[in-house]
């Protein structure tokens, strides 16, 4: 559907480890897809908020390396693509000692903006517990496209 797969699992978890470090280890990618990735908030004790349901903010942080994934899988590895607006809604409570599941899918894939959504299931449930929709802004690669 979209330009051809430039980054795959492993270049993608490789990226995260050198340019992330501070949140190697969280993520996972499961699969890339022809419209984006399915990737995955292996949840700990951390995530959780009162009541024993996966943090609003860990909600976020998913849905927001889901689609930076997504775009990154198809336009290689640019540091500086970084978000611009994001709109979730929290529909259900997800399930704690479930890991968190996204399907981040791009639903335009621009020369310097990306729109995406994204849906997260708590691990083996089919309900959506929340839904979000995402636009990345995409720095110029060569000097001859700033201005």
């Amino acid at each position: 559907m979209f330009e051809e797969t430039v980054m795959d699992k492993a270049a993608l978890e490789r990226f995260v480890e050198t340019e992330f470090p501070q949140v190697s280890g969280e993520f996972a990618v499961d699969e890339i897809t022809p419209e984006g990735v399915v990737m995955r908030l292996i949840t700990t004790e951390r995530h959780l908020r009162p009541g024993g349901t996966i943090s609003g903010p860990s909600m976020f942080g998913l849905v927001d390396v889901g689609m930076y994934f997504a775009v990154l899988s198809r336009i290689g590895p640019v540091a500086l693509a970084v978000t611009t607006n994001c709109s979730i809604d929290f529909m259900r409570k997800p399930e704690a000692g479930r890991d968190l599941i996204c399907e981040a899918r791009l639903l335009k894939l621009g020369r310097t903006l990306a729109v995406g959504e994204c849906h997260l299931r708590s691990e083996g449930r089919p309900e959506v517990v929340a839904r979000a929709s995402l636009t990345y802004a995409i720095p110029p690669k060569r000097p001859e496209d700033v201005g």
